[in-house]
């Protein structure tokens, strides 16, 4: 019933509705984004904000607005700083900061502390500080500070900051307990239905008048620069070091070999195994009683299950292993048992152990031939991660002794290659057939991190030890491609444009008679319209976010009207428009569909969390006595716009 307006959900101009039954709760608040804040150092200029003791000058607002634009102009190029602005991003921007702040310096008034302890552990697991061994890399962690122009004490203030706001946001973000009776209308609302007609009006359909002149193209070209932009791009040095460049160092000799095998003799040694079971009871009564089941025939799962205890089975086990995984005398003591036999209680290191030895092996010893095939795998394997450790370090060292790309790839005879300019998920837009290289991605984020003058740096790409060293060459900025490359793309983009303006003003036509009392097939006709699609609408009112992708605008528009009303909405891809007419409403009743009201209420205690920590974090900010300097704000606000659309 829904036919061709089932899969419209990206509309430019649709009515956008997020779950009808909850209506729209906009937050400008977000986790994790709220601090994050880039301290400036020695930051200068007049405050723009307070926050107790705390000040934000307009330095570090402007540096941070700066920033902002960086980040959007990767995603759009067509994004300048007057565009930014006018948006409220320098507002949106010292919101966040503030916010931050604030929240810091309540939970400290009341107390709070965020250890140094938690501090580190919070930067270990930062993965991009990870080496090759996946635990956190001094190195890596001062390359990135020299990169950035930060201090340790910085970064660790801003994690500081970051943890203390988590700490007073998501205990408001759980608090999501809706009561039924608030649930019932809005889940009555889910099961509403409604009916109505859909009309497309084609702009393909439409006469598109005489071919474009070039006047019109060149003006055309002007008022649409950000369709014929290219995004910023980098071209990226690197020189990859995988193990597989390593091998030839990394095999063992038979010396080495020897020496591995004669010093673990006892792992090769002929050895007895047993597999046993085993139960911890804390009551030695109990053992007592349970090792008398298990005398008697019970096996110790079952005697264990009838005491409402679990038993574990341990496998192959040696002495050694065995003595690892219980204590030395319930070792001792399973060791000293025939097989079959039953232990315990022996005192272990919590409550009484009872075992029983359920078979027993002799495995018998390897000699050196036999075990080479393990000690060459292990051995290659260290050899391997000494060797890349070693050519990473010496890496590393020479960076820090203000070595460039080429005297690094020269010293530890690389192979460097350099990519085309390259946006950050690896695409070309010159050639938009050529598929992205998975394989680089791990190069391309440590280059748009880089800014051009940048020492080189070391970056993990594989769990196997591999890395590259990484030079940015240089930033290709986002800019419009030249008129005479897009010309023909142009005068196609103009026509189809001239042919949607005639699509909506006949829809326009359409709606006006429409909305009088004419029929939706009366007006298309009486408008001269040629190529309309009418089909009828049919749905309830939980439909519109079903789509994956996000709401459909068709069926949200439908459920935002009056009854006997029609209105217009862009078709996707700007393929025409659509009038939607609605003709009848049924009213929902949850009351007899519990499950839609328990569902309901869950779907609005999230919204109600994340509402409580907006309002808490706004309310912290008042009692923070948080205040801005307007006139410091658009200072800061004009000097943005005056550096343009040039990517800073």
């Amino acid at each position: 019933m829904l036919g061709f307006f089932r899969r419209i959900i990206n509309s430019r101009f649709g009515v956008v509705v997020t779950m009808g039954v909850l209506g729209v709760i906009a937050l400008a608040f977000a986790l994790g984004d709220i601090t994050g804040l880039q301290s400036s150092g020695g930051a200068s200029g007049a405050t723009v904000a307070k926050v107790g003791g705390e000040d934000v000058s307009e330095a570090e607002l402007t540096q941070r607005v700066q920033d902002e634009l960086r980040g959007a102009q990767q995603r759009n190029p067509g994004v300048d700083m007057a565009q930014l602005v006018a948006a409220g991003g320098v507002e949106g921007v010292l919101d966040r900061m503030l916010a931050g702040l604030s929240l810091q310096a309540f939970g400290e008034d009341q107390g709070m502390v965020v250890s140094r302890a938690l501090i580190g552990s919070e930067l270990r697991n930062i993965p991009a500080l990870q080496g090759p061994t996946g635990k956190f890399d001094q190195a890596i962690y001062e390359q990135v500070l020299a990169r950035n122009r930060l201090t340790d004490a910085q970064v660790q203030a801003d994690i500081a900051r970051e943890t203390m706001a988590q700490f007073l946001v998501r205990p408001q973000v759980g608090a999501g307990q809706v009561p039924q009776s608030l649930a019932l209308p809005y889940a009555s609302l889910l099961l509403e239905k409604r009916a109505g007609q859909v009309a497309l009006i084609p702009a393909a359909a439409m006469p598109t008048g005489a071919a474009p002149t070039d006047a019109e193209i060149q003006d055309w070209y002007k008022r649409n620069l950000q369709r014929y932009s290219l995004p910023e791009r980098r071209v990226v040095r690197y020189a990859r070091v995988s193990p597989e460049m390593v091998k030839a160092r990394s095999t063992p000799t038979d010396a080495e070999i020897a020496a591995a095998y004669n010093g673990d003799k006892a792992r090769w040694a002929a050895r007895e195994t047993r597999t046993v079971s085993l139960v911890t009871v804390l009551d030695q009564k109990a053992a007592d009683a349970l090792a008398a089941k298990v005398r008697g025939g019970s096996s110790v799962a079952d005697a264990a299950r009838a005491a409402g205890l679990e038993a574990r089975r341990l496998e192959a086990q040696d002495k050694a292993a065995l003595t690892s995984a219980t204590s030395a005398a319930v070792a001792n003591a399973l060791f000293g048992a025939a097989q079959g036999g039953t232990i315990g209680p022996v005192r272990g290191s919590i409550g009484f152990v009872v075992g029983k030895v359920e078979t027993v092996a002799q495995v018998p010893g390897k000699s050196l031939a036999d075990a080479r095939a393990t000690i060459v795998d292990e051995l290659t394997k260290k050899k391997t991660a000494d060797a890349l450790t070693s050519i990473r370090e010496a890496l590393e060292d020479a960076i820090a002794d203000n070595a460039n790309f080429s005297e690094l790839v020269t010293d530890q005879k690389l192979n460097a290659a350099t990519t085309p300019a390259l946006t950050a998920t690896g695409g070309d837009p010159t050639k938009p057939e050529a598929q992205p290289d998975p394989t680089l991605l791990p190069v391309l984020s440590a280059a748009f991190q880089s800014e051009e003058g940048d020492d080189p740096q070391v970056v993990a790409t594989g769990p196997d030890g591999s890395f590259a060293l990484v030079a940015l060459d240089r930033i290709v900025r986002a800019a419009p491609r030249p008129i005479a490359e897009v010309r023909e793309q142009a005068a196609k983009d103009f026509t189809a444009d001239r042919a949607r303006r005639a699509a909506r003003a006949a829809a326009s036509k359409v709606l006006a008679a429409v909305n009088k009392g004419a029929t939706v097939e009366k007006a298309l006709a009486d408008a001269g319209v040629r190529g309309a699609r009418v089909e009828r609408a049919v749905a309830a009112r939980s439909q519109i976010n079903q789509d994956p992708r996000g709401p459909n605008p068709v069926l949200a528009l439908l459920f935002s009207m009056k009854g006997g009303t029609a209105k217009m909405l862009e078709a996707p891809d700007r393929a025409g428009w659509l009038i939607v007419k609605l003709e009848q409403i049924q009213p929902g009743d949850a009351a007899k569909v519990p499950q839609v009201i328990t569902a309901t209420r869950r779907d609005l205690g999230r919204a109600v969390g994340a509402e409580y920590a907006q309002q808490f974090t706004n309310a912290v900010q008042k009692a923070m006595k948080a205040s801005r300097n307007a006139d410091a704000i658009a200072r800061v606000k004009a000097s943005l716009i005056g550096q343009g659309g040039s990517n800073p």
